[in-house]
């Protein structure tokens, strides 16, 4: 990460990048920085870190204060956030509470800084997230489902954009592109259940069929989401011809102001103001 002007407050932004939703999370705050630098030297002023707990606890040992976010929907298995950091968990407020471990101040859904569509948008991205997913599942989707998907998506929309959390034959990673950007020019979104993606289409109003969920947390998301929201599967075809009814009519606006991105960015501006 470069550092930017040495004159002002600097940050250290740090992200579980084999997790889908922990990327996006970190890009999405960190649009809403404003003139906060970024660092990689040994005395920022404050840290972002998206769920890697080890980086949180060396962090707060060398005096650091830390903003905590869990980025995405937690496994049983997650450890907690460090005590002496400012915990935030992603959670969409339509989301059932007990789908998610209270582990920290929920966020609501972290949306993209730029929420509009692009007005010629064409071809599918494909989100794909496979952190935490047994290997043998992961592989058996890989090499079957996905490929298929691909075609199909590539026969009725022209083409077919991979992204994924995993280093995989002809997709992109996560961290190499940005996501939101790809899904503005976009015709068709087809996504893992993942908190990052919903919030993506829920920002631009725009349709999302799910991929099968793949391990636990996955199973566990989707099954929370599809009792709040009519989601199609990709394998329907209705997912094919958007727009066929936006779902997100259904939730009441109250619930969500899709300001999450922008709540966590104040929170460590605060923190890197603040005498410590």
């Amino acid at each position: 990460m470069a550092v930017l002007n040495p004159a002002r407050r600097r940050v250290v932004l740090l992200a579980r990048e084999d997790e889908l939703d922990s990327v996006l999370a970190l890009r999405r705050i960190a649009a809403h920085l404003g003139d906060l630098g970024t660092a990689d030297d040994a005395s920022p002023d404050a840290a972002l870190v998206c769920d890697d707990t080890a980086a949180t606890r060396r962090l707060l040992t060398a005096g650091v204060p830390v903003v905590h976010l869990r980025s995405g929907h937690p496994g049983a298995d997650e450890p907690p956030s460090p005590a002496g950091a400012l915990a935030w968990t992603h959670r969409p407020g339509w989301l059932p509470a007990s789908a998610t471990a209270a582990t920290g101040r929920p966020t609501g859904a972290l949306a993209p800084a730029r929420p509009a569509h692009h007005r010629s948008r064409a071809g599918t991205l494909l989100l794909l997230s496979l952190w935490g997913v047994p290997g043998d599942e992961a592989d058996a989707f890989v090499s079957g489902p996905l490929p298929a998907l691909v075609r199909e998506a590539s026969r009725r929309t022209g083409s077919c954009t991979v992204v994924s959390d995993a280093r995989l034959d002809d997709a992109l990673h996560a961290t190499e592109t940005d996501v939101d950007a790809l899904h503005a020019s976009c015709a068709v979104l087809l996504a893992s259940p993942t908190l990052g993606a919903l919030a993506l289409a829920h920002a631009r109003r725009s349709s999302v069929a799910l991929l099968p969920p793949l391990g636990e947390t996955q199973r566990a998301l989707a099954k929370s989401m599809l009792e709040v929201l009519p989601l199609p599967s990709a394998h329907d075809p209705d997912a094919w011809r958007p727009p066929y009814g936006s779902p997100w009519a259904r939730l009441d606006p109250a619930l969500d102001d899709l300001r999450g991105a922008q709540r966590v960015a104040r929170t460590l501006r605060q923190l890197a103001f603040a005498p410590w």
